[in-house]
């Protein structure tokens, strides 16, 4: 007779329900019986004993209250010793009706007695006058006090060996039990462990066999056919299986032939892009990629970007990786340097993240953009900046003389007016020439006319005589300037006068931007190899909205006034640091400060570096 999976499961599921109940039956029986040994040593012994207690320390509190009495604080002890005769009274009830034991009614009534005794002379020593009552307390109250006490107390160390004795009863009762659970539970093992070696048999050979199948499925087997034996659910499971890998196969064969058409279509639309793309795996190896990523750039099809001639697109690989979790946004690395035709080029790498529905990465598109006519376009503008900028500085010179020359009055006399026109222009003069001198300051140091002497400088000693420039403004405006720069910091590799020009334009902006009875701070730390150096205020920050035009030229933020500065500072200043070949960045918070941070490289580093 063939079984089928649901009468295979009932057999096996209503053997081991039967044991269960049988276990179960046993273990309440036996539980119910230790159950009713405990529940007997509560209700026999336990109420006696909290009632004993509860008359021994009243009997004490009717003692303190006597106490008070013989003292002369009547009121005080005559309430003690009624508050807790009425307690005393309530618990010897609670004992008068709880006699469990063969001695204990014979000290009940005793007890009972002596109280009853005790409380007659409570009444009379109250009528009494003090010499009297302290006679009546020493001789009477205070040896039936410790009769009553200790009467009590017989009472309380009957019931609680028998307890004892009944917790001793219970712990066999205990150990019986868990004898004959040992032994079920070892019987119901062995009868359980008989039963699943036939449910493997039945059940489970079949499934792991269903298993190893849809493993070898996984693997990429769809020719496999599974062996069916049994007319049973699994068996049906087995048929229903094969008849979905004959199904799988023609689909295959079908989808097999529509991938192969669209990845060569793919990759004849890539080939012939006149840009240069590849599409990278996530182990950096090119899948698909256009004709000039291959010609100019070695990005052929199972090559590794790390082993292509140009670190700039191992650099980015990375960085885009790490935008997984985001919306697909780009990735720059730095300008690749290459010759087409033995002409110059630039090109400027791009990585894009490929996202999957789950938001996962799944690849990269590599972009290499021509950037050649852009960089052609800021070298012309960064020329033109530097001639016009010397061509206006000789007649500006020119002027600044002349009007110094009238100024003098060399030539003649002025009057008043005429003299505050000049001085006017003379100021105007002297703004525009600072102007030009920070123009072509710019563009000397961007197109790398400027050299810069790097010489090994004391971080504490460029503070110290930098800072010291600006106290007196900083007093002036009632602004704490504060150094905290250790004396120890290594020497960095700097040309001293252009590092001491970009820590002062940041003091500078520093001062001018913080509240009277401010705070200003320059410290400096070391960082591994550099040394950044940090100057902080709490002044009133700068607006989010601005941060990414900080240090761009000519940039000011707007309301505070044409007076401070033209907005070359820290255009300046970032180009300095930069041929240092440090960094410059600043945090700031509105209205609540700003930190402006650089980077040196310490002198011993850039000399091991050479």
């Amino acid at each position: 007779m063939r079984f089928t999976l649901r009468q295979k499961l009932l057999v096996i599921f209503g053997f081991l329900l039967i044991i269960a109940t049988f276990i179960g039956i046993q273990s309440i029986e036996r539980f119910n019986r230790l159950g009713q040994s405990i529940d007997v040593i509560l209700r026999e012994n336990y109420r006696s004993v909290i009632a004993c207690q509860h008359m021994k320390e009243a009997l004490e509190r009717i003692d303190s209250g006597l106490l008070f009495l013989l003292l002369g604080y009547e009121k005080q002890g005559q309430a003690l010793i009624t508050e807790n005769i009425g307690r005393f009274d309530a618990a010897l009830e609670v004992e008068s009706n709880n006699l469990t034991l063969p001695d204990e009614p014979q000290k009940a009534r005793l007890l009972k007695s002596l109280f009853a005794r005790y409380e007659e002379k409570l009444q009379s020593i109250t009528r009494q006058p003090s010499p009297a009552r302290q006679d009546i307390y020493i001789n009477t109250l205070l040896p039936l006090f410790r009769e009553i006490k200790e009467t009590a107390d017989a009472i309380l160390q009957m019931n609680q060996q028998n307890m004892s004795d009944a917790n001793d009863r219970a712990r066999i009762k205990a150990g019986e039990a868990r004898r004959d659970m040992i032994l079920f539970l070892g019987a119901a093992f062995l009868l359980v462990v008989i039963f699943l070696a036939f449910s493997r048999r039945w059940i489970l050979k079949p499934i792991q066999r269903l298993i190893r199948s849809a493993n070898e499925i996984t693997a990429g087997n769809l020719n496999l056919v599974v062996k069916v034996d049994a007319n049973d659910e699994i068996g049906q499971l087995s048929e229903a299986f094969n008849t979905m890998m004959a199904h799988l196969r023609l689909l295959r064969r079908s989808d097999d032939s529509k991938l192969l058409r669209i990845r060569r279509s793919t990759q004849e639309a890539f080939r012939n892009l006149p840009q240069a793309i590849a599409i990278v795996d996530l182990d950096g190896t090119v899948e698909v990629a256009s004709e000039s990523a291959q010609v100019h750039f070695g990005l052929t099809p199972d090559t590794r970007v790390s082993n292509t001639p140009y670190p700039q697109l191992t650099a980015i690989f990375p960085a885009a990786a790490k935008n997984k979790k985001m919306l697909a946004k780009e990735s720059k690395g730095e300008i690749i340097q290459h010759f087409i035709d033995n002409q110059e080029r630039f090109f400027q790498p791009k990585a894009f993240p490929i996202l999957g529905n789950d938001r996962e990465l799944n690849g990269l598109i590599i972009i290499i953009e021509d950037v050649t006519l852009l960089r052609q376009s800021d070298e012309i503008k960064k020329n033109l900046f530097s001639t016009v900028s010397h061509q206006l500085k000789t007649p500006l010179t020119s002027i600044r003389m002349a009007i110094h020359l009238l100024l003098e009055e060399k030539i003649g006399a002025l009057n008043e007016k005429q003299a505050d026109l000049l001085v006017s222009a003379r100021d105007e003069s002297e703004r525009l020439f600072a102007i030009i001198a920070d123009l072509l300051d710019i563009s000397r140091i961007e197109l790398g006319n400027v050299r810069m002497n790097l010489t090994p400088v004391y971080p504490y000693e460029l503070v110290e005589e930098t800072v010291e420039s600006f106290r007196r403004q900083a007093q002036d405006k009632g602004i704490r300037l504060e150094v905290d720069v250790p004396r120890e910091l290594p020497e960095v590799a700097a040309d001293r006068a252009r590092l001491s020009h970009v820590l002062g334009n940041l003091l500078s902006n520093a001062v001018k931007f913080t509240p009277m009875g401010g705070r200003v701070l320059v410290s400096a730390r070391p960082e591994g190899e550099r040394v950044r150096f940090f100057v902080t205020d709490n002044g009133r920050g700068i607006p989010k909205k601005y941060h990414h035009k900080v240090f761009e030229k000519f940039f000011r933020i707007p309301g505070l006034g044409a007076d401070l500065g033209e907005g070359l500072g820290l255009a300046i200043a970032r180009e300095i640091i930069k041929s240092h070949a440090g960094e410059i960045s600043f945090e700031s918070a509105e209205g609540k400060g700003t930190t402006f941070k650089f980077s040196i490289k310490r002198y011993d580093a850039f000399i091991a570096g050479r």
